[in-house]
């Protein structure tokens, strides 16, 4: 993963910790020492965000963990400053797993902090549970409010945020997932509003940046979803290039620029004896001219690994595809035969002309509201 260190592995999870997150071990540093301007205290704000993010680590794999019992994998766990995201490979199709999935986040908080009460309570020396103190304070106090407020934050009905997963969960399953999740996702942006003007009027720049972070968050949940609803009884046969220019694995690279540059496609595939070989990527192109010149045979720097799909697939099942292996294109056919190209860019070209084709039917509806 880009941009982050891997930090370890749990369940087959790997855990990643991003770079940004040393902005956050730096303002606390700073802000610790311009308090207190003592160089042990600065130290001990920046150790307390190991137990604090150990604890981000346990939420997001109470997400990920309940979604393995339904099938869906996790790809990994990465840290940034304002906390933990866990990739889930998808969510759950149904509103009932996908509402135990968002909800096992905030229940490690809940089981958490009741263990760290009966420890409390047990071991006595507190005398006053609201006497929090991020220096010199009590630990296990702190790590427990710490774990109540993480439960009680992440179930506000802010999504992209546990609370707002739960919220188009129960919405769900009373109105289609699209419609749920644009009432979620509105719901969200109105609470990152909120979010953003007592961050201004604090000043909390930290509040500022959840609000930004919700804000963008819901709307992107709610582009996908509506994306994943339209694409879901598309074939691929309605979106691919069936109009497209092959390469033979013995033709010098100068014959791809020239199609290149026609305009016509980005990626090629490469056939022989009917049969396909291999793919010519525009990045494969560029860094085989770069390295070998235009005379080069394209069979020199073709990609072997390159992804096949039916002309009968969803396009939904096949974007999924595409970003699982992480290929920009795919070749299509019908009945082991080439029949198309498909590309992010087709797709992407389908959504803009659907999107103009509902705007227009949307706009009819209310000048005609009785046709």
């Amino acid at each position: 993963m880009q941009w982050a260190w891997k930090i370890g592995v749990v369940r087959g999870i790997d855990i990643y910790i991003h770079f940004t997150f040393l902005l956050l071990v730096a303002w606390v540093a700073v802000g610790a020492y311009a308090t207190r301007g003592s160089a042990s205290d600065t130290l001990s704000s920046v150790l307390f965000l190991i137990p604090l993010f150990a604890i981000i680590v346990l939420h997001e794999l109470g997400h990920a963990l309940t979604a393995q019992r339904f099938g869906i994998q996790t790809r990994n766990i990465t840290l940034y400053p304002i906390g933990g995201v866990a990739r889930l490979e998808r969510m759950p199709d149904d509103p009932r797993q996908e509402l135990l999935v968002a909800l096992a986040g905030p229940a490690v908080n809940v089981v958490l902090a009741a263990l760290l009460y009966a420890i409390l309570l047990l071991g006595g020396g507190v005398r006053s549970w609201t006497d929090i103190h991020w220096l010199n304070g009590n630990l296990l106090l702190n790590l427990f409010w710490i774990n109540v407020t993480l439960a009680a934050f992440n179930l506000l009905p802010a999504f992209p945020m546990d609370g707002g997963r739960v919220l188009r969960a129960l919405l769900a399953s009373r109105m289609g997932a699209d419609r749920a999740t644009r009432i979620a996702a509105a719901v969200g942006q109105s609470m990152a509003l909120l979010f953003g003007i007592l961050g201004i009027f604090g000043p909390n720049p930290l509040l500022l940046l959840i609000a930004l972070f919700v804000w963008m968050g819901a709307a992107q949940e709610s582009n996908l979803v509506h994306v994943k609803s339209v694409l879901s009884s598309v074939p691929v046969s309605q979106l691919m290039m069936s109009e497209f220019h092959t390469l033979s694995p013995s033709d010098p690279l100068r014959i791809a620029v020239h199609h290149l540059l026609a305009g016509y496609h980005l990626d090629f595939p490469v056939v022989s004896s009917g049969a396909v070989v291999g793919l010519l990527t525009r990045h494969n192109l560029v860094e085989g001219l770069s390295r070998f010149g235009e005379e080069i045979p394209v069979e020199n720097v073709m990609s072997h690994d390159f992804l096949t799909v039916d002309a009968s697939d969803t396009a939904e099942v096949t974007i999924a595809r595409l970003q699982e292996q992480e290929q920009r294109s795919a070749v299509v056919v019908r009945n082991q035969e080439l029949v198309g190209l498909l590309s992010l860019e087709n797709i992407g070209e389908f959504l803009l002309i659907h999107g103009a084709l509902d705007q227009r039917k949307r706009r009819t509806r209310t000048v005609f509201p009785l046709l």
